[in-house]
């Protein structure tokens, strides 16, 4: 008989896709330590192989398939694979047709009956691979088993404040992956973010499909500001930034709670998706451009050297010369500091599947590049603009003589870096750097004496 390689009762989790993606990979974890499961980096050994899949947009797929292919092709008998996340929730049975040797498909609505799923796998061998994925399920208060939702890295962490979506977004499949939107309990979202705090966390970064849509399913008004307004009262988080938020549900009291909290970054993620009132009709967005104009005009007052970032999908089904134009202009009248570009990705059993007029990726891809370059200038001239001043980072790492970190420009994996000469004083994780040089995406700077340092988003600052 063979010796057995695998090392009893260990995992091996890979996470693929989004930092909502990330937060239930690190709960799945952490119920997995708490059973006695030890996780290790090598998946050759590991009994137990979880691949945490993404199923958004193709090439999102296509990678969650490729690494679960891989996996099943080097599993030995004594190895259970598991397809967890948004592709296994989505596709089931599907997915396990396109995967031979997939023993186990856990959704995204039912992260938390991971150990469950481990033992009845190793109860009895099944010819078949076991199907966990209820879509009725909620993914807060006691079924979320006591986990922190929220994935650490470093310095920071990705808190989950909420999961599903209600928006009717024509070229989204989150809904139907998710379900509708579920708010966390601000009590219990409070005492984690104390709990990150004592473990050493500076940076606190609120997802969810759409932040500024938390708290109406619990009767909240305008919950978003009510939570930040507890967030900077009853933790110490350092830093606290914003992702996700929704056109037409940026209020006035949450401007106004951003711009007078010195814990919120001047910083709002909110993807726009597209300019053209045409496209946007079609995409089931919010039209109303003018309103981005009186908005955004609303915010830079209240905070002049507030930071925005959004994200657009060219290429849309219809997408006319003209509508694309429309976009163009509205990039550079606006002057973004961060802007994401994506070509449409076909999405079946969305509505915009259905739409007639889809477009040919040359063109997308064109459309694209176009965009991007046209951005390129724009972030290039924002940048240097902070050529000489003194702003606070975040340090992420150092090495060969650098060190990597993060101004309140910047959210993690998405934006730029703050590329500082030598190495970073010990135990400080927040440092303040004279700006020497601007690029395209990244900034360049020293190390500045703390006695002359800028603290560019302190609620004075903000209203500089």
């Amino acid at each position: 008989m063979a010796k057995r390689r695998t090392a009893q009762n260990t995992y091996y989790l890979v996470n693929l896709g989004c930092s909502k993606n990330a937060v239930d990979a690190a709960s799945m974890a952490q119920l997995l330590d708490e059973s006695g499961m030890t996780a290790l980096e090598d998946a050759k050994h590991a009994e137990v192989l979880i691949v945490n899949t993404c199923g958004f947009i193709n090439a999102a797929k296509a990678e969650s398939l490729k690494t679960l292919r891989e996996l099943a092709r080097r599993k030995r008998p004594d190895q259970y694979l598991i397809a967890a996340g948004c592709m296994a929730q989505r596709y089931g049975a599907e997915l396990a047709a396109q995967v031979q040797g997939l023993d186990g498909v856990i959704g995204t609505r039912r992260w938390m009956d991971i150990v469950e799923l481990v033992r009845r796998l190793r109860a009895r061998k099944h010819p078949e691979p076991l199907y966990h994925l209820p879509t009725d399920a909620v993914t807060v208060g006691s079924d979320e088993r006591g986990t922190l939702r929220a994935s650490v890295q470093g310095y920071s962490a990705y808190l989950k404040i909420a999961d599903g979506c209600r928006r009717p977004c024509a070229f989204c499949a989150i809904p139907l992956i998710k379900g509708t939107a579920v708010s966390r309990p601000p009590e219990v979202i409070i005492a984690e973010a104390q709990r990150l705090s004592a473990q050493g966390v500076q940076e606190l970064i609120l997802i969810a499909q759409d932040t500024t849509d938390y708290g109406h399913d619990l009767g909240l008004r305008d919950g978003l500001a009510h939570l930040l307004d507890r967030l900077t009262t009853e933790t110490d988080i350092a830093w606290i930034r914003l992702m996700y938020a929704y056109p037409g549900a940026v209020t006035d009291r949450l401007i106004e709670i951003m711009a007078t909290r010195p814990q919120i970054l001047p910083y709002l993620d909110m993807p726009l998706q597209h300019a053209s009132r045409a496209t946007l009709l079609r995409m089931r967005r919010p039209a109303n451009t003018d309103w981005v104009y009186r908005t955004v005009e609303k915010m830079r007052a209240a905070m002049p050297d507030l930071a925005i970032r959004t994200t657009f999908i060219v290429g849309y089904p219809g997408e006319t010369d003209a509508e694309f134009e429309e976009l163009v202009q509205f990039v550079r009248e606006m002057q973004f500091d961060r802007v994401g570009v994506f070509t449409y990705s076909f999405e079946e059993n969305t509505p915009s599947a259905q739409q007639p007029n889809h477009l040919p990726e040359e063109v997308k891809q064109a459309r694209r590049d176009h965009l991007m370059q046209v951005q390129q200038a724009i972030s290039l001239a924002k940048n240097q603009t902070f050529v000489g001043r003194t702003l606070d980072v975040l340090i992420e790492g150092q090495g060969d003589g650098l060190t990597i970190g993060r101004s309140y420009r910047d959210a993690p994996e998405v934006d730029g870096y703050v590329i500082i000469e030598g190495d970073a004083p010990v135990g400080r994780p927040i440092i303040p750097v004279q700006i020497t040089g601007a690029m395209l995406y990244d900034l360049v700077g020293h190390v500045q004496s703390a006695s002359s340092s800028v603290v560019t988003f302190t609620a004075a600052e903000k209203r500089k």
